[in-house]
């Protein structure tokens, strides 16, 4: 008897996890491999650096959710909030930087409440909201996927001072491939930013962090 549609797709997740799971030891048994890899296929990945001097800035955004609702950055006022723009199609630093913040959310345990996990995409014209949807939950149940139109997600990074660009690569799905800033970016409970982790910051060094933020 063949599989059912049901038992093909949950093995497909199953397979994806995996592959997210093998991506992520390989990344952190070589400090710095997926930003290699990135720069090997073309890509510029430019990293922004912690810097106590640099000018502040406020989260400003309004977007569209995996659960199809609007989002703007006043609705997560009284929240942390950990951002981190990539897109669903990345092949090693996304998926990474996506499993790191699901073990840091998870080590929190109930402090994890105060804080509010965005993925922002920036490769709106294939991560529509239904495609986020079935991609951003694989990685955990409190990150939430926003999406919007291709000039709402420019003025997004513009706003957030991320660089994105789009980059023509014959082996990747549709010929293209993202080059992106690869950081997470914290705000305060006010939206304004406190700080950036690497994308591939040692998880229990965020989590330390985090913990002396949100206090007991």
């Amino acid at each position: 008897m063949p599989p059912s549609e049901g038992s093909n797709e949950r093995k497909n997740i199953a397979m994806k996890k995996i592959r997210v799971s093998l991506w992520i030891a390989v990344a952190l048994a070589a400090t710095g491999f997926a930003a290699l890899s990135m720069m090997e296929r073309g890509q510029e990945v430019a990293t922004m650096r912690a810097d106590p001097q640099a000018a502040r800035f406020a989260a400003d955004f309004e977007l569209t959710d995996h659960n199809g609702m609007m989002q703007a950055d006043e609705d997560f006022r009284g929240r942390w909030m950990l951002v981190f723009f990539g897109f669903t199609n990345c092949p090693d630093v996304c998926p990474m930087g996506l499993a790191t913040i699901a073990q840091v959310m998870d080590d929190l345990g109930i402090k994890s409440q105060a804080i509010q996990p965005l993925f922002i995409t920036i490769d709106p014209e294939r991560d529509t909201p239904d495609v986020l949807a079935t991609y951003v939950p694989q990685f955990g149940s409190g990150i939430l996927g926003l999406s919007g139109t291709p000039d709402q997600i420019e003025r997004t990074a513009k706003t957030f001072k991320i660089y994105y660009q789009k980059v023509e690569e014959a082996a990747s799905p549709d010929g293209y491939t993202m080059g992106h800033t690869p950081a997470f970016l914290l705000f305060d409970p006010q939206g304004d930013f406190v700080r950036l982790y690497e994308y591939n910051q040692e998880p229990a060094v965020i989590l330390s962090d985090l913990q002396k933020r949100l206090g007991s």
